[in-house]
């Protein structure tokens, strides 16, 4: 058996090995582009069905606001006109909500003291839970849309890895086509190298087994 056919069969080998390898690798490859995708998707989703909540809590915490405030108005009203019954008759109308902030605002004697806050409004007890439940969901929303964001770089990167496995197989593949040995060594030995280098690229990426 002559050198260069001996050439030729490990050649031959290492093609094989490399055209398995990288089939195999260009699946996996395109699995997980397919998994992060979905995964994105999912976030997305995750995020839009949060905003819309945060928009129908947003909108209750408006409406709660407008009660306070137009209760609070009538009530001053009444209290400057010294119409103690109908103070009375809005005051214990105020939501419940409203309340702590109200008699909080009363303890600074604003009508004695400039230096009292102007309204309730202004008092740190003056929270609604509406407010803060819609901030939580902005919040949870945010963080959604941003994995959703990596997810796509993600399945971006996985889809790339599949374009060079694809070419690591073109390589393999037209290597075996050649008759001189050293151009076959060379374009097998390219196909090695882009094989290698995005494999060690691949194992840095995180993995996706379900969505």
């Amino acid at each position: 058996m002559t050198e260069t056919t001996v050439s030729h069969r490990r050649l031959e080998l290492f093609s094989t090995i490399l055209l398995a390898l990288a089939t195999v690798a260009t699946a996996w490859a395109a699995y997980q582009s397919r998994q992060w995708t979905g995964e994105q998707s999912q976030g997305y989703s995750r995020a839009t069905a949060s905003r819309i909540a945060v928009n129908r809590f947003a909108a209750l915490a408006g409406r709660q606001v407008q009660i306070d405030v137009a209760t609070f108005i009538q009530w001053i009203d009444a209290h400057e006109e010294h119409r103690t019954g109908l103070a009375r008759f809005y005051r214990v109308r105020f939501r419940d909500e409203f309340k702590p902030a109200f008699a909080a605002w009363l303890a600074t004697r604003p009508f004695t003291d400039p230096s009292a806050p102007a309204t309730p409004f202004a008092m740190p007890g003056y929270r609604l839970k509406a407010s803060g439940h819609a901030d939580r969901l902005e919040a949870r929303a945010a963080a959604a849309s941003e994995r959703a964001k990596d997810a796509n770089q993600r399945a971006d990167n996985y889809m790339l890895a599949v374009v060079l496995f694809a070419s690591s197989l073109f390589f393999a593949g037209i290597s075996t086509k050649l008759e001189a040995v050293r151009a076959r060594s060379a374009i097998l030995g390219l196909g090695w190298i882009l094989f290698l280098g995005t494999v060690i690229w691949v194992s840095t990426f995180p993995v996706q087994l379900t969505t």
